[in-house]
């Protein structure tokens, strides 16, 4: 298993309310349908439903994301639903103070040694991006 972890990104908002949103993802749809074009097309196409997160990514396709583990209020992983490598995606919440919570996201996936330096960039920038967006969607 290769790991690509994001940098901590801080959210001004308690890790209980932020765990509570992404647990329960169907309000993150609602959120992201208001947010300014410039800040959709920075994103990319990306779909909540209550249970998965779907991402078309450019050279890979779409990718769904179903919630397969949650521990309240800390961490809640996400499993790859229609990949051809075992694939999770592990969204941790630490709270630094009351109303302030970091954020890091990290992908873990069954990739051969040889193909990690082909597809490893890639995989990295899916862990920032997914950060900046929960971070996005939570401010």
């Amino acid at each position: 298993m290769a790991k690509y972890s994001s940098k901590a990104v801080a959210v001004a908002m308690p890790a209980n309310d932020i765990y509570n949103r992404i647990s329960h993802m169907s309000a993150l749809q609602q959120r992201l349908e208001q947010l300014p074009q410039e800040q959709l097309a920075m994103i990319g196409e990306v779909k909540f439903t209550d249970d998965s997160v779907t991402i078309n990514a450019p050279q890979v396709g779409e990718i769904r994301f179903d919630i397969v583990d949650r521990q309240e209020p800390s961490r809640i992983v996400f499993g790859a639903a229609n990949m051809p490598v075992p694939m999770s995606l592990a969204v941790d919440l630490e709270s630094v103070a009351d109303d302030c919570t970091e954020v890091t996201s990290t992908i873990d996936v069954e990739i051969p040694v040889m193909l990690r330096p082909l597809v490893g960039g890639k995989m990295q920038e899916a862990a920032d991006r997914f950060t900046d967006l929960i971070a996005q969607l939570n401010s």
